[in-house]
């Protein structure tokens, strides 16, 4: 299996937001999704491209859920991020019923939308549309340099169909980079698309960077995209199905994994939680020496606790020191907590350092298999 740091070519995670740990992050089903609204995410975007700060944005669907269970760089590329957005009902049905407060969905599509829509008192948004179908680019930025919106777009390019390495020349990548755009919208497949922003952190010079998917369709008028009310409930897939046939197969695999996970991880879960809804005492104990820091979590790790983690974790991280938690009195960790470790391990990457685990019980080790987060626990 390849290191963590292999999977982190072109990847500077230190150049990224400051502190991740302010993040509202949720661990779900082994990937982080952020429960942040529109305002927030318009915001962060905002402060990013005014100080040119790369910010790596994920939208998380149910194909994102099913492929990260079997691609593991392709997990990687949510766990660097700087946002993972819940771009799926299904993920807000699973929040809902694991009791985390992520409420609405943002797919990529309202996101663009949200951008071009959004009023700026200084200048538009500067975007490079990369990808999509021959001219379909082309098309939607006259589009958007004809409309009266707040995205100007200042480039296109279709690198083709190759290799990553064979899309990602030093020509192409100076041609996007001379653009001097604030948002790269990246129109490839999910998994090819993920892989090219990774493999190009390092070399891009554009802050904002992330994959739209269908959108670029949608916004040509290619394809029409899904009334709202299907959107908003959870059946966008037959629409899609009914504007593209060849998806079918796409959702079928999906739904079938989609139903596993629920059957096999989510019940558990939500029985499990059940157990320990009276028991949510916990006490954090830091313990430091001359190479790390240990932090015992004594209790059940729940999300009313987390602020207090945040403030240990945080000053473990100031230490520069390895991090190692000790879960041997520990009785459940809930999502929040699963986030929560999450971006400690995400800046432990970024100096080359590994978040560790000891005192692990048989049963912990079932809460963190239920969640799909078992990897933690077997990195070395």
């Amino acid at each position: 299996m390849p290191s963590n740091s292999d999977l982190q070519s072109g990847y500077d995670a230190s150049a990224v937001a400051a502190d991740d740990l302010s993040r509202n992050v949720f661990g779900i089903l082994g990937i982080p999704v952020d429960a942040i609204d529109f305002a927030a995410l318009l915001n962060s975007i905002s402060i990013a491209a005014k100080t040119e700060s790369p910010f790596l944005i994920s939208t998380p669907n149910v194909n994102f859920l099913v492929k990260s269970q079997q691609n593991l760089r392709f997990r990687e590329s949510m766990l660097l991020s700087d946002l993972c957005l819940a771009d799926g009902m299904p993920l807000i049905w699973i929040a809902k019923l694991l009791r985390i407060p992520i409420y609405k969905r943002i797919a990529g599509s309202d996101l663009f939308g949200r951008l071009k829509s959004t009023n700026s008192a200084t200048r538009r948004l500067r975007v490079f549309l990369l990808g999509g179908a021959e001219g379909v680019a082309l098309t939607v930025c006259a589009k958007l340099n004809a409309e009266r919106c707040s995205l100007e777009c200042v480039g296109v390019l279709n690198p083709g169909f190759g290799s990553i390495e064979e899309m990602s020349t030093p020509q192409i990548i100076d041609s996007i980079n001379a653009s001097r755009s604030d948002l790269l919208a990246v129109f490839f497949g999910a998994e090819k698309a993920q892989a090219w922003l990774m493999h190009n952190h390092r070399q891009l010079s554009i802050p904002v960077r992330a994959q739209f998917g269908a959108t670029i369709n949608f916004e040509a008028g290619t394809v029409k995209r899904a009334p709202l009310f299907l959107r908003s409930t959870g059946f966008e897939w037959l629409w899609r199905i009914k504007e593209e046939p060849y998806l079918w197969r796409r959702y079928w695999n999906d739904g079938k994994m989609l139903l596993r996970l629920l059957v096999t991880c989510v019940l558990p879960l939500m029985i499990i939680r059940r157990k320990i809804v009276n028991t949510e005492a916990l006490s954090i104990l830091s313990d430091a020496n001359l190479e790390s820091v240990t932090i015992e979590l004594q209790g059940s790790a729940v999300s009313r606790h987390a602020d207090a983690a945040i403030e240990h974790f945080r000053k473990a991280l100031q230490s520069g020191k390895q991090i190692v938690i000790d879960v041997s009195k520990t009785e459940y960790l809930d999502p929040r907590f699963f986030g929560l470790m999450l971006m400690v391990r995400k800046q432990l990457s970024s100096r080359g350092q590994k978040l560790r685990f000891i005192g692990v019980s048989p049963e912990l080790r079932r809460i963190f298999r239920l969640n799909r987060f078992e990897f933690l626990l077997d990195e070395v």
